[in-house]
């Protein structure tokens, strides 16, 4: 009889068992709230792997006794999910609840993921969507509206570490294995449970008296210098951007190589250099954006390794160009006036006035179709008419 993974063994059944993401775990959190008041609701769970977006969705559909039902977007396609609408119908006419956990949700094409659109909007299902992508480049907005996301971070070494000593102890481990030993597995495993666990069983299961050695072995890998779901990730792409907001192309291509030696997926990098184009080089260099999402088209098209000339090429080109945050600031100080302001009202001149009411209401008095035609009373309501935002 073929063993069940340690991984899956050590699964957590209750929140209360479960390590990690205490941000969404505490008294006040959603995910205690949606237990405590067993009253699901449709989730997009974006986290790295191992960091346990699958057990929390189980433990949520066991907490409020709903029917659990998991796919996969790599395996499944529209019918599938037909399938599964049908059979909640059943589910809905006996007073059973669905819980419908999509992992990797992100590989749905936009048809895909519209099917799931009426169910949740009606409550025939709860979705919980797993993804590893940022959701609000790869779930469409209209799915977005009807879910509330969720970020998962990576588990932290010591959390890591518990899991493995709680593991080892729930086991009852016939081999040896020292503190070194564990804490080595923890490093190696960035963050992911499932990889820390695959690595301690099979470290194990190879010797009486498991030894840093011993795992090396086991694990077939060193500790990394770049860990894509670690601190050292988030350390140099920021590096990277600062050194393009310095206009240092040395340090630019230096950081942007580890990050591709690393094997950090291209488009994230495209993405930040997108962003980038806009929050600092701005009005300096308007092309620059456009340069930027054609870099990120590109990578999306053609893949690696081909799209590492497209991401040296465009960062050299951000790095060099010109810098300019006055549209940045001036979104800021934009955006903070329009909260303080929320309900200012808009002046009668520039309201529109398609009717004879309107019109008679002075709606539009004055206003001339007419390039840079300036109203004498100006275009901001009286509130901020001294206020300077640009």
């Amino acid at each position: 009889m073929q063993r069940v993974p340690l991984a899956e063994r050590m699964r957590p059944e209750t929140l209360d068992e479960v390590i990690g993401q205490t941000h969404l775990l505490g008294d006040k959190e959603i995910l205690k709230q949606i237990v405590k008041n067993r009253e699901p609701v449709s989730l997009i769970l974006w986290g790295p792997p191992g960091s346990g977006k699958t057990t929390l969705a189980r433990i949520i559909a066991k907490e409020v006794n709903a029917e659990f039902i998991e796919i996969s977007a790599v395996t499944s396609g529209k019918k599938d999910v037909e399938r599964i609408v049908e059979h909640a119908r059943q589910n809905w006419n006996l007073q059973l609840r669905t819980i419908l956990f999509v992992d990797e949700i992100h590989r749905f094409n936009k048809a895909q993921q519209d099917a799931f659109l009426p169910h949740v909007e009606s409550g025939l299902i709860t979705l919980i969507g797993a993804t590893t992508e940022n959701p609000s480049f790869e779930v469409i907005t209209p799915l977005l509206s009807r879910t509330r996301i969720l970020v998962l971070e990576p588990l932290a070494k010591p959390e890591v570490i518990a899991i493995l000593k709680r593991a080892v102890k729930i086991e009852k481990a016939t081999a040896k294995i020292d503190a070194k030993s564990i804490d080595y597995i923890a490093e190696l495993s960035g963050g992911d449970a499932r990889v820390a666990l695959g690595n301690l069983e099979l470290s194990l299961g190879m010797a009486k008296k498991v030894t840093v050695e011993v795992v090396k072995m086991a694990a077939q890998k060193r500790l990394p210098g770049y860990d894509k779901k670690g601190d050292m990730h988030y350390n140099v792409i920021s590096a990277f951007i600062k050194s393009m907001r310095g206009s240092n192309v040395d340090a630019t291509l230096y950081y942007l190589a580890r990050m591709i030696d690393a094997g950090e997926d291209p488009k994230f990098i495209a993405r930040r250099m997108v962003i980038f184009a806009s929050e600092d080089i701005g009005l300096a260099g308007n092309g620059a954006l456009g340069l930027a999402l054609n870099a990120f088209q590109a990578v999306e098209r053609i893949g690696m390794p081909e799209s590492s000339y497209i991401l040296f090429h465009v960062a050299t080109a951000l790095a060099k160009s010109e810098k300019s945050r006055q549209s940045t600031e001036a979104m800021g100080r934009a955006t903070a006036l329009a909260k303080q302001y929320s309900e200012a009202p808009v002046p009668l001149w520039l309201r529109n006035a398609p009717t004879k009411l309107m019109k008679d209401l002075e709606y539009g008095k004055g206003y001339k179709w007419q390039a840079d035609f300036k109203p004498e009373k100006g275009f901001l309501p009286d509130e901020l008419k001294d206020e300077k935002i640009f």
